[in-house]
């Protein structure tokens, strides 16, 4: 439901993660509560931009190239092909580097 809010608790405990780094992530300018009172209150938006935070720590993207990349799909409602040829280059960089690191794991586990 593109509506339905959530507390930065509700976020952390579906994610796994602690209030002060959803803090952190806002701090950073990744994530744009609204508030009430001292209360953050978080978006759908918010909330897949955690999920998608969390799935580029993952993969090894820095916050820089996520707050990059949100940045970029931020300058127009739709997107636009600047924005997809970044991505698309990041994505391909991050993928080289995955298979470079899977390629030494391999390599390693052959040699012992």
């Amino acid at each position: 439901d593109i509506k339905k809010t959530y507390s930065i608790s509700e976020l952390a405990k579906e994610f796994d993660v602690t209030t002060r780094s959803v803090r952190f992530y806002e701090d950073q300018g990744l994530l744009h509560p609204t508030r009430r009172g001292q209360t953050r209150i978080f978006s759908s938006k918010d909330r897949v931009r955690l999920k998608l935070i969390l799935r580029g720590k993952r993969m090894g993207f820095s916050l820089a190239e996520t707050k990059e990349l949100f940045d970029l799909w931020d300058e127009t409602l739709s997107g636009n092909e600047k924005q997809l040829l970044l991505m698309l280059d990041t994505l391909a960089r991050k993928r080289a580097q995955l298979e470079q690191q899977k390629n030494d794991i391999a390599q390693a586990e052959m040699e012992m």
